[in-house]
């Protein structure tokens, strides 16, 4: 049982805690609702290069035969990386004018995995889903920003804990679902306090999913700064090998982890996540859970043979596990559409507890001011 004093101090953390974080959130819910059918949208409002209709059992090419059609493309540019599309037979190869690649200025070409055409280069502008989601990440603010919301995220989470604290002995006197229509301001007191109950579990795994990814790139630096040294300490100060056979080192990851699917293959290269003498290949599992887990394999350029598979920490599955759990991604359109309704029912949540602190202090000082003007002397005119 929560004393009265107790529960006057926990409407301040809740009260105080909910302003703070308050004008965030709202951001944060409505760049979120579009963002959770991100890929619905992309399709809708962009027109991606998609495979030709062929026989569904013409064999694909090799990898090394489509990045070489890439290359032919752009002679004079590096290739930095290829992926490997799922869901199309399709292979994106990005290209660079300098071996070590700079942020932002690739070119990604397209290529038809049967045929080893070129289809064409994905449009290197911003589209509007990529300016929403970098609101929605920092805001603009890179870093600095992500750790801003991360912030944010925990004062929402304690803002949430507090509400509980703050509901339960206020639960007991009532009905569950009980909404009063003796005020305005009581019947959204008691719709705030049933829909935040209701979203309780929801608004907790969002907050703190939120917070999670906004430690992505210290905790991929942390783990590279923990791991990489060791195993690229031998290769130091050598030169970038010049070629790489990249479909022998995938059949070999292949053969090694026949449990897990290769989503993409980093060529030989000083950048970050990168060795000079190996290629990264990437792979990730084959079930609903595991898909979301990626594990880097390298790969000796010159002895495919040659694999290790640097152990991932405990927090990068923790991160890259909360990613998918923030957006609802996990359960296809049915489960994004009760992520959505979620959200909306949070926006309520927070514009009504905003209307009632406004309310709540503007009655307090009407209720001051007749108060001040009954007790003030009479002044009669002569």
């Amino acid at each position: 049982m929560v004393s009265a004093r107790a529960t006057r101090v926990w409407l301040q953390i809740h009260t105080w805690t909910s302003l703070i974080s308050m004008v965030f959130l709202l951001m944060l819910c409505l760049t979120g609702l579009p963002l959770i059918f991100h890929h619905e949208i992309d399709e809708l409002l962009e027109h991606p290069i998609a495979a030709p209709p062929m026989p569904a059992d013409t064999p694909a090419l090799s990898l090394d035969r489509l990045i070489e059609s890439a290359r032919n493309q752009l002679p004079s540019q590096h290739a930095l990386f290829v992926t490997l599309k799922e869901a199309e037979p399709l292979v994106t190869v990005a290209m660079s004018a300098t071996a070590i690649p700079v942020p932002g200025q690739f070119h990604r070409i397209t290529v038809d995995a049967r045929t080893g055409a070129v289809l064409g280069e994905e449009p290197p502008h911003q589209g509007v889903m990529d300016i929403i989601l970098q609101i929605h990440r920092d805001m603009f603010a890179g870093l600095p920003g992500e750790l801003f919301l991360g912030l944010m995220g925990l004062v929402f989470v304690a803002s949430i804990v507090s509400g509980i604290v703050v509901y339960w002995p206020f639960m007991r006197r009532l009905e569950f679902g009980t909404i009063r229509d003796r005020s305005s301001r009581v019947k959204w007191l008691d719709m705030h306090n049933l829909l935040g109950i209701v979203t309780v579990s929801w608004a907790l795994a969002v907050g703190l999913t939120g917070t999670i990814n906004t430690l992505a790139v210290p905790l991929s630096d942390l783990w590279r700064a923990q791991t990489m040294p060791a195993l690229l300490a031998p290769y130091q100060g050598k030169p970038i090998a010049a070629s790489a056979a990249v479909d022998a080192a995938v059949t070999a990851v292949r053969q090694a982890f026949p449990d897990r699917r290769v989503s993409s293959v980093t060529m030989p290269t000083t950048a970050r996540f990168g060795s000079p003498q190996h290629l990264i290949v990437w792979t990730k599992g084959k079930t609903a859970l595991t898909a979301r887990m990626f594990q880097p394999v390298m790969v000796d350029a010159q002895d495919p043979t040659k694999l290790t598979a640097p152990p991932v920490a405990w927090y990068l599955y923790a991160l890259q596990l909360s990613r998918p759990l923030h957006f609802g991604d996990y359960g296809g359109l049915p489960l994004k559409i009760i992520w959505a309704l979620l959200d909306i029912i949070t926006i309520i949540v927070l514009s009504s507890g905003l209307y009632l602190w406004i309310a709540k202090r503007w009655g307090s000082r009407k209720k001051s001011a007749v108060v001040v003007g009954s007790t003030a002397p009479v002044v009669v005119s002569p």
